[in-house]
């Protein structure tokens, strides 16, 4: 049974579409999937199914998959284990767990995949599935649920493993409905074109926070993480990413406790993230009290930073 990590964007979503970097964080769920030879060529995720190549979008993301990792003959099961559609990597997570399970078929005993040839090609594979999908994406997705940990990640370059000196607990809310990511991009994009002067300042702005956030990682600093989080959530709020869903949830868990809680992903409804240190439980209860799904995850601390190495979008 092979896996792979959900993710959330710490620091940086959209402004790592224009060249700067974005802090990422893996989820300690995401996806699980099995790989049998079978000439019926049968995806089966979750309650849906496709076929390889049968005109559906994910029957065109599987065949992208397969067709990168020169595979045919396969049929795969995959069980998500996290929300899809509201920006926690669900898609990247079933794509590494399949390109992974691909991998397996061939191991003797099977075993996740560990060298930079193979991690390389779960990205690629990873890359191809999110194509279909996405148009253009980023890859950041793809490389935090190959690698999980904390990943800083610049579009085009291979992604640095990011020491974390303490364990992150992190509660995450499904706060609304997502908006389309290429529909949120095109947006922020809009915005670029209208004011660039305006634009490059609050992407320099950006650049800074993750910056200071990955010293703050490095050094253990959480409360100073927390905040650079809350000022990175005003100025995507300043981009029209934020919601009053997502504003509700980010006061809520900033009332019972969160050293920092801001949107992750595309914005427009989807996920909020509250940097929970001890006050985890009271900002669970809070979100549950108003009926919102949420979940707890955490990244223990590294023990050194590595470059997870050939890798490249």
């Amino acid at each position: 049974m092979a896996s792979a990590f959900g993710k959330l964007i710490l620091l940086g979503e959209h402004a790592v579409v224009h060249g700067c970097p974005a802090l990422v964080a893996g989820l300690q769920r995401g996806a699980t999937a099995s790989a049998t030879a079978d000439e019926g060529q049968r995806l089966q995720l979750g309650d849906r199914s496709c076929h390889r190549g049968d005109g559906s979008d994910l029957g065109q993301a599987y065949d992208s998959l397969l067709t990168s990792m020169g595979r045919s003959g396969i049929s795969v099961e995959v069980s998500p284990e996290l929300p899809l559609g509201v920006g926690l990597g669900g898609s990247a997570a079933i794509s590494v767990a399949i390109a992974r399970a691909l991998l397996e078929l061939d191991a003797s005993p099977p075993e996740e995949p560990r060298t930079a040839q193979d991690s390389q090609q779960v990205f690629e594979a990873s890359m191809a599935w999110e194509r279909i999908f996405h148009g253009d994406p980023s890859g950041v997705d793809s490389a935090a649920a190959t690698f999980g940990g904390c990943l800083r990640y610049v579009r085009g370059e291979s992604p640095e493993s990011v020491k974390n000196a303490v364990p992150l607990v992190i509660a995450v809310a499904v706060a609304g409905p997502a908006a389309e990511t290429k529909t949120m991009v095109e947006q922020v994009a809009k915005l670029k074109s209208q004011s660039p002067d305006k634009f490059q300042k609050t992407l320099e702005a950006i650049h800074a926070l993750v910056d200071n956030a990955q010293l703050a990682l490095q050094a253990g600093d959480l409360s100073g993480l927390g905040q650079l989080l809350n000022y990175n959530q005003m100025l995507l709020a300043g981009w029209l990413l934020s919601t009053p869903e997502i504003e509700h949830a980010v006061a809520l868990a900033r009332d019972a406790g969160a050293l920092g809680a801001k949107l992750t992903g595309a914005g427009g409804g989807g996920c909020v993230l509250a940097l929970a240190g001890d006050r985890a439980d009271a900002i669970m209860n809070s979100w549950k009290n108003e009926g919102l799904e949420c979940f707890l995850s955490k990244v223990p601390a590294s023990i050194g930073a590595t470059t997870p190495g050939g890798i490249s979008a």
